[in-house]
């Protein structure tokens, strides 16, 4: 069963220069992260964006980053909301996101939970975090390079899928997400080996 969004944005497979084109990523937990997690989020009523969220997706997006999206949704399994739902809620995210410039190029969520009530998604799934499913799934999909690449989430968690994933992972406790961002971003860059300098210019034959 694929978990993935059912928008073309982020499902298709045609061939995209964008797409095609090898980028680190930056993989984001939803709930804590892009929104307030206020438990189990069917609908777009209940949304409330994290403060500067768009901006902290654009500037990754301006950044030259993939950005994914990967999310525990148990509520599933619980028989709170439906995988439509979820899809739906994801649809208006991305729409919502994509007016103030900022783009959301693949989401990945786990609909599992050993705990739940509905018949076909009561195992422990190896998507659901803290083990690595969806970013690994998603670095299968998608060009992605792993030097740069990161994960901000707001639980331990996401850090232990980060790590499983060989990914350093930046634990968020809400507040400004494009400040924190751009800390990350600082960190990420300075943790990486400078580029060799470029040789001088062999001189002709004297």
């Amino acid at each position: 069963m694929s978990h993935e969004s059912k928008d073309p944005i982020g499902a298709h497979l045609g061939i995209d220069s964008a797409r095609s084109t090898p980028r680190p990523a930056a993989f984001l937990d939803r709930d804590g992260v892009i929104n307030h997690d206020d438990g189990y989020m069917g609908t777009h009523h209940r949304i409330r964006w994290m403060p500067n969220a768009a901006k902290a997706i654009r500037r990754l997006n301006d950044a030259g980053y993939f950005v994914f999206l990967f999310t525990n949704q148990s509520g599933v399994a619980r028989g709170f909301f439906t995988e439509d739902d979820l899809g739906t809620l994801h649809d208006w995210m991305r729409s919502e996101l994509t007016t103030q410039g900022a783009v959301i190029d693949d989401i990945r969520y786990c609909p599992h939970h050993p705990d739940g009530s509905v018949a076909g998604y009561l195992e422990d799934h190896h998507w659901r975090k803290p083990s690595p499913g969806m970013i690994l799934d998603l670095m299968q999909h998608w060009p992605v390079l792993h030097d740069g690449s990161f994960v901000i989430g707001d639980r331990p968690t996401d850090i232990e899928a980060a790590e499983a994933a060989g990914l350093p992972g930046f634990l968020f406790a809400g507040g400004d997400l494009d400040a924190f961002v751009a800390d990350v971003l600082m960190q990420t860059r300075a943790s990486q080996p400078a580029p060799l300098p470029n040789p001088p210019p062999r001189r002709g034959m004297e």
